[in-house]
């Protein structure tokens, strides 16, 4: 009897540590457990808490012994394409996303995989996804871990197992919509965007019922080209104010844009959701919009009410955008004290190069300076909270170099705040861009319809131009005083594109870099206090927790993204290495292996012949590869082509341009787009940017 009794009690012991703690049900989060998290060891959303701040309470790893920082564990992944999500913790288990949209849960205090799931996305389908196959995290709610994928589903996967519960398409996969943002779940409901403005969609963001998947409402945030309702949350605001803000024709053929790829933040006292708003299709104005109208909700904040998305209020940073200056960028909640009086705040860095501080309440302008280099605009109208524009910027009669760029001064990596100091830390960036007016548009249906000519962007071959263009990218870690304007201090980085941060109670910043380097600032001063070299490119914002009274800092390890792709043959070379998280505490001992890189066999190029036509070649090449393989053929986080076997023979690389002999892997066919001699002057030209490398030893990357 007493074996018997035993035997009872162990088999509920393990029902029970199954279930997660005290027997609750794996990953049981809601609202007012979020709410609460403010004052605990976990990290329950991608962002930590609602307002988005992330900042953790914890501070056992502080200014005086993080230099005893050490790995306790760590994982690789199956893929060497960009890391992007912030790891979530729940109930002792860190969930995480990869590449592909794929999930991770593993145990947060040694690192065993406890289930995983594939998604088992299209490797085609990364054709459509602008900067790379990325994923940016999952939501946990109520025993439930949602996921948003790159072929548009919304999946909710039992959080002790990772079985499907349900999985519901968000998205037209006629059209080339993607998903790489994080969901966020306010009161029963989980809020998934979309992505794919480039290529010309028409953007929307969408709240499904977190228990069965079901529709709940629907907000556009372009007008419907048929110029008819869509019974959707949304009709009674664009009838109102926004359809009357666009002019011509073109949009209606793309689209119009304006999707909410990215950034979500919730108020619970004024239950307000407020969303991030992306680039209008074309970018061009003047091609989309007839260069009239501020085309709403292109580049702007929403805030909506989350139980119907009924509208609120908006926020437009850009009116009339033309520059890709999106406003998906982290949107951050906090009440600071302005003036002598308390203010419910909306802050955001969006790429244009201003920080906003915005009554969260209203929608109301408290203040926007500049955090960046600007030359596209010299200011903002306190009273009409409008830019005050460089008219030369516009692009209508001549090039006109920017700063920002299309990357902006900011892009999705994340913010952070720390409530002592009153800072917002800023992963900030200068990179230029010409805008270039073409003469006649054409909407390409799957493909980029920008409105501006990439050809303007390709690179010098002088050296000392190269050099010069160089030096205008940077990389920076602001410290942002958001009730003065203007930075207390600043850190420059050797690479312009760098990860996300996290601010902790233990008065500190901890932020990867491009180059490799994980690092933790004192919040204070930006005085470095600790490195560890990751051994590979960081642009994903960490995260930290508390298990059976240790700190942990968790990272996502990998580099990619629109960084890389824009800007590669600028920075330093690296190979293409597959992903990892990393998790450390004080003490630890852990190691990891050096990646193992293979070395791609050399190209004798006098073997090679290319009749094709290399000018017209490299007319094409920067209207249809540069968005993904860089200016000038050198490479990103996809292959540096100057290296590619299939440049050996025209058959070789007809059948990836044009047959999609790769299309699993992302590299889908151009046939609708090019013809078989376009590919082989597009080979003509590749094979003479290969001979330039050659001829002065410049270092290049592995080739598939």
């Amino acid at each position: 009897m007493k074996s018997f009794k035993l035997a009872g009690l162990l088999a509920l012991t393990a029902v029970l540590a199954a279930c997660g703690p005290f027997g609750g049900k794996a990953g049981n989060v809601d609202g007012k457990r979020l709410m609460a998290a403010s004052t605990n060891g976990e990290w329950l959303s991608v962002g930590r808490t609602y307002d988005e701040q992330r900042f953790s309470p914890l501070d056992k790893i502080d200014t005086k012994n993080v230099g005893q920082l050490g790995l306790a564990w760590s994982h690789q992944f199956d893929t060497d394409r960009g890391q992007e999500a912030t790891p979530v913790m729940v109930d002792g288990v860190l969930y995480t996303t990869t590449a592909w949209s794929k999930v991770y849960a593993l145990d947060a205090k040694s690192g065993e995989v406890k289930w995983s799931f594939d998604p088992k996305v299209d490797g085609s389908k990364g054709f459509d996804a602008c900067c790379d196959v990325v994923n940016r995290g999952v939501a946990v709610w109520k025993g439930r871990v949602y996921v948003g994928t790159l072929d548009g589903r919304l999946i909710a996967l039992d959080a002790g197992t990772g079985k499907t519960v349900w999985s519901t398409q968000t998205t037209d996969n006629s059209k080339p919509y993607t998903i790489t943002g994080a969901p966020r779940i306010v009161k029963d409901k989980v809020l998934i965007g979309n992505g794919g403005a480039e290529y010309g969609v028409r953007g929307y963001v969408t709240a499904y019922d977190a228990a069965t998947g079901k529709q709940v409402w629907r907000f556009y945030t372009a007008p419907n080209p048929e110029g008819k309702p869509d019974g959707a949350a949304s009709d009674k605001i664009m009838a109102e104010k926004a359809a009357g803000t666009w002019f011509g024709d073109v949009w209606k053929q793309t689209g119009g844009g304006a999707t909410v790829w990215d950034s979500m933040a919730y108020d619970p006292a004024l239950d307000i959701v407020y969303l991030g708003v992306g680039n209008g299709t074309p970018w061009n104005h003047l091609k989309r919009s007839n260069g009239k109208g501020d085309n709403l909700f292109v580049s702007s904040i929403l805030a909506l009410k989350p139980d119907t998305g009924e509208y609120v209020w908006h926020y437009q940073t850009t009116p009339g955008e033309s520059w890709d200056y999106t406003a998906t960028q982290h949107i951050m909640l906090a009440d600071l004290t302005i003036g002598g009086q308390p203010r419910k705040v909306l802050m955001q860095a969006p790429k244009n190069g201003f920080f906003y501080v915005i009554d969260r309440a209203t929608g109301g302008l408290i203040s926007a300076n500049a955090y960046v280099p600007i030359t596209w605009a010299t200011g903002v109208d306190p009273k009409t909270g409008r830019p005050i524009e460089n008219p030369a910027a516009r692009y209508k009669d001549a090039p006109s170099l920017q700063l920002p760029g299309p990357l902006g001064g900011h892009n999705w990596h994340p913010m952070a705040f720390n409530p002592k100091e009153g800072l917002v830390y800023i992963p900030a960036h200068a990179a230029p861009f010409a805008y270039v007016n073409i003469g006649d548009f054409k909407f390409k249906p799957g493909g980029w319809n920008l409105g501006t000519n990439f050809l303007a962007n390709a690179l010098p071959d002088d050296k000392a131009q190269l050099a010069g263009l160089k030096a205008m990218f940077k990389g920076q870690l602001i410290a942002w005083d958001p009730v003065a304007g203007k930075a207390r201090w600043t850190v420059d980085h050797p690479y312009f594109w760098n990860g996300g941060l996290m601010s902790t109670a233990g008065g500190l910043v901890f932020q990867g870099s491009g180059e490799g380097e994980f690092a933790a600032y004192d919040a204070a001063n930006g005085k470095k206090l600790w490195g560890f070299d990751a051994q590979n490119g960081v642009v994903a914002a960490p995260s930290t927790y508390e298990i059976d009274g240790e700190q942990y800092v968790a990272l996502m390890v990998g580099y990619g993204g629109a960084g890389p792709v824009s800007a590669s043959p600028l920075l330093k070379d690296r190979p293409r290495l597959p992903g990892r998280l990393m998790v450390f505490k004080l003490g630890g001992k852990a190691t990891i292996k050096p990646f193992e890189v293979a070395k791609a066999p050399a190209l004798d190029l006098t073997k090679i012949s290319a009749p094709g036509d290399a000018k017209h070649g490299f007319a094409l090449y920067h209207e249809n590869c540069q968005v993904c393989h860089s200016p000038n053929a050198t490479g990103s986080y996809l292959p540096d082509l100057r290296r590619s076997q299939m440049l050996l023979t025209a058959d070789n690389f007809k059948s990836v341009v044009l047959d999609g002999a790769l299309k699993q892997n992302g590299m889908a066919s151009f046939a609708r787009y090019l013809n078989a001699q376009d590919a082989e002057d597009i080979r003509a030209y590749i094979l003479t940017e290969a001979a330039k490398a050659q001829a002065s030893a410049a270092p290049v990357k592995s080739a598939p």
